[in-house]
């Protein structure tokens, strides 16, 4: 399979924890990157100055992945600013906890338009404008196996993310694309400490047998393997990324 000499990656959900450190590893990497966020402008042009400080090539570009005209403007803009797409890692997502008989119609409904639809939306742009060598990589959840309480809808959501996942690599047969999907456990961000006591966090750590929490890093060194030539031969895979806890 070859690669493409340019490597241009759009990253959904990169303004912070695991999207913006896997838009920095690809920076890292040689990858002009496409920084994509939906609110957090500041957070994702600070991204975006970390990777040109360290001498790699960013852009911040707002987009709503649940709505497709804002997808397909994403990918027009990385076009015009960096060059035509290569790479796309579908990080951006939202996790509401909460029992099935307490979830929200409007929690319910926005897990699905971000997690699920979102991901439809990239995989559909990405299938139709991604040359040969391209990668596809979708972020998912080790809670499709976990299937702890609490997490039913989200995990439901992601679920969903692997076998389109496996469908879209099948899809894109003789196209020299793969496409796959990675699939964290409980991640040390921000956005994973917040609202939690410390014996609580100690208490998810101690899941793994490797007994600690995983890094952003942990997990965008999965997505850069998958991203590179050591990934040619990995396709309508989902990669747990979890120290073991499933």
């Amino acid at each position: 399979m070859s690669e493409p000499s340019a490597r241009v990656a759009i990253v959904t959900g990169a303004s912070r924890g695991i999207g913006a450190e896997i838009a920095r590893r690809l920076a890292r990497d040689g990858c002009s990157v496409a920084v994509n966020y939906s609110v957090r402008l500041e957070a994702a042009q600070a991204v975006v100055d970390q990777i040109a400080a360290a001498g790699g090539r960013a852009v911040a570009i707002q987009a709503d992945v649940s709505r497709g005209a804002d997808v397909a403007q994403l990918f027009d803009q990385t076009e015009a600013l960096l060059g035509p797409p290569t790479l796309v890692v579908s990080n951006a997502g939202i996790m509401t906890v909460s029992t099935i008989a307490d979830m929200d119609d409007a929690d319910f409904d926005a897990m699905l338009a971000i997690n699920l639809k979102g991901v439809f939306n990239m995989l559909r742009e990405a299938a139709r404008r991604l040359p040969s060598g391209g990668r596809i990589i979708n972020i998912s959840t080790t809670q499709t196996r976990l299937a702890s309480p609490g997490y039913g809808p989200y995990a439901a959501s992601k679920m969903g993310v692997e076998l389109l996942t496996q469908v879209l690599a099948k899809e894109l047969r003789g196209r020299g694309i793969t496409v796959n999907a990675v699939a964290p456990g409980p991640t040390a961000t921000d956005l994973f400490f917040e609202g939690k006591s410390p014996d609580l966090i100690e208490q998810i750590a101690k899941v793994a047998p490797l007994e600690r929490l995983g890094t952003p890093q942990d997990i965008a060194g999965v997505v850069a393997m998958l991203a590179s030539r050591q990934g040619d031969w990995i396709n309508g895979q989902t990669i747990f990324v979890n120290g073991g806890a499933a």
